[in-house]
């Protein structure tokens, strides 16, 4: 990270109230996401959306952890929030990792089972929604991720951007469900995104540098 081209304290201030409202924002849309994703998911034996409102807890608690890390640069420093911001970009690693993991025996277990899900009107209008959405989120994040110099805003950025990909992930499993009414198209989908998942987690876990390998190249990434 190339501490020269980060802004001074005072201009930081600005930043990171636009970061807070960002995540607030997340936090309001993924309460949504979560709720709807789940409720579709299990009325209509959906793996897909069952996996869509797991990410959306997942995102949501990116976004607390990103809270976190944000108050405690306003109340300690930019100086102190160094092992914060290792910490921060550790667990939201770790979390784009449990999201990995969970979508490969979901989809796993609904190809051995030859589970079949139901067409979700619900699960449509949401995931077609949640696609803007993320993106505008996301592309937001990293601007700020690379003018803060945070690789731990940057990972919940990649969170965002994989939910974007689920998104459209659903949209397609859903209307191939109701076209075609073949069984594995529900899992299927949702494997998708798991290399995507991986090597942005694996790149937060260890910690890369924000801007060394420039974020503006992750903004081709978003859906």
């Amino acid at each position: 990270m190339t501490n020269a081209a980060l802004p001074s304290s005072s201009d930081r201030a600005p930043l990171i109230r636009a970061a807070f409202w960002l995540e607030g924002l997340t936090i309001a849309w993924m309460l949504v996401e979560a709720t709807v994703a789940i409720a579709a998911g299990v009325a209509d034996h959906s793996l897909l959306l069952l996996t869509f409102g797991i990410d959306s807890l997942i995102e949501l608690t990116s976004a607390g952890v990103l809270v976190w890390r944000l108050t405690v640069e306003l109340r300690q420093g930019q100086a102190f929030s160094d092992d914060i911001e290792r910490l921060a970009s550790r667990i939201a690693g770790g979390l784009l990792f449990l999201l990995a993991a969970y979508v490969v025996v979901a989809a796993a277990w609904g190809l051995w089972t030859r589970h079949e899900a139901e067409f979700s009107t619900p699960g449509l209008v949401l995931s077609i929604a949640a696609i803007p959405i993320m993106y505008f989120l996301s592309k937001r994040k990293l601007t700020l991720a690379e003018r803060l110099g945070s690789r731990a805003l940057r990972a919940d950025a990649f969170e965002g951007i994989a939910c974007g990909w689920l998104s459209f992930a659903v949209v397609v499993g859903l209307v191939a469900q109701l076209i075609f009414a073949d069984w594995w198209v529900d899992p299927v989908a949702s494997l998708a995104i798991v290399y995507f998942l991986v090597k942005e987690g694996r790149e937060a876990w260890e910690g890369d540098e924000c801007c060394d390998d420039g974020c503006h190249d992750a903004d081709e990434s978003t859906p």
